[in-house]
């Protein structure tokens, strides 16, 4: 699957589990990678988790997993909330710093 696609990324939600491709060619491709046999739900919210934790902002995790509103996305990830606050945190510091 290209990653680019007319200047966007594709959404995930066209991937989605079954479509196009069976279970069994899912699971032989994840042991070809070395990775442990888990669902493509679980890897969908990996992929969210990931990026959101990397710092990726909230509205391209949105469109990549497909969600109607970020709000939804934000709701199901808020867990990830307190990390993307202490970055804010952190370069409110460094910015006021640079201030005086």
């Amino acid at each position: 699957m290209a990653l680019v696609r007319r200047g966007r990324l594709p959404g995930l939600h066209h991937v989605a589990a079954g479509r196009g491709r069976p279970k069994a060619a899912r699971r032989a491709g994840l042991e070809r990678a070395g990775l442990p046999p888990v669902t493509f739900h679980a890897l969908w919210h990996t992929v969210a988790t990931l990026l959101l934790s990397e710092g990726e902002h909230p509205k391209v995790v949105q469109e990549l997993l497909g969600h109607a509103q970020v709000s939804i996305t934000l709701d199901r990830y808020s867990h990830m909330t307190p990390r993307l606050m202490s970055n804010a945190a952190a370069v409110m510091d460094r910015l006021l710093d640079e201030e005086a």
